[in-house]
């Protein structure tokens, strides 16, 4: 077993096997981490420009699950998932194997699905009512499904990418049933 793949196994990587691509050069690592960051980032403004236009207008009287934190809870809550994400993502795109391609695919699909709910859910209710909020649950749904499929994919390439996924899995079904509460009640 060579150098690298018996830090992989160290690191706690299922799968010694690298590609024989040399390892990526910290200026490259930089710019990949920057532009994982930079993109989840992007979905977090573009979530929140809807968001904020729409939290104070008809959301302030919705029916809300009696569980449903503070409105000032979400934007740190969020703000730390995203983080996580980006830099799972980073960890699996750093081993450069085919393998690490499928997860970040997985990744994408996910990430399309995250940036989808908030205009469906927040911006489209006061054009569709209910409809709306079944549509965004309908997405979360998929997100759900999908992100599972990116821990799934990416705990083999990188235990710590799997890890900082969890807790994102956790709020994201939180989440559904907060959707699922007020598309039943509004």
């Amino acid at each position: 077993m060579n150098a690298h793949a018996e830090q992989s196994v160290a690191d706690g990587n299922a799968n010694p096997t690298h590609s024989t691509d040399p390892v990526r050069s910290v200026r490259a690592q930089v710019l990949g981490l920057a532009a994982f960051l930079g993109a989840s980032a992007l979905v977090a403004g573009l979530g929140s420009a809807v968001t904020i236009g729409n939290v104070n207008g008809w959301y302030v009287n919705a029916d809300k699950a009696p569980w449903s934190p503070p409105n000032a809870v979400f934007g740190p809550v969020w703000t730390l998932l995203y983080v996580a994400m980006a830099i799972a993502a980073w960890l699996v795109w750093r081993e450069r194997t085919p393998r690490a391609k499928g997860a970040l695919w997985a990744y994408c699909v996910q990430l399309g699905l995250n940036m989808l709910w908030t205009p469906v859910f927040f911006g489209l209710y006061p054009v569709l009512g209910s409809l709306a909020l079944w549509l965004a649950f309908a997405i979360i749904i998929a997100l759900a499904v999908a992100l599972t499929v990116t821990v799934l994919l990416s705990g083999p390439i990188s235990r710590w990418a799997g890890l900082l996924l969890l807790p994102y899995v956790s709020w994201v079904v939180f989440a559904a049933s907060l959707n699922f509460w007020a598309a039943v009640h509004n």
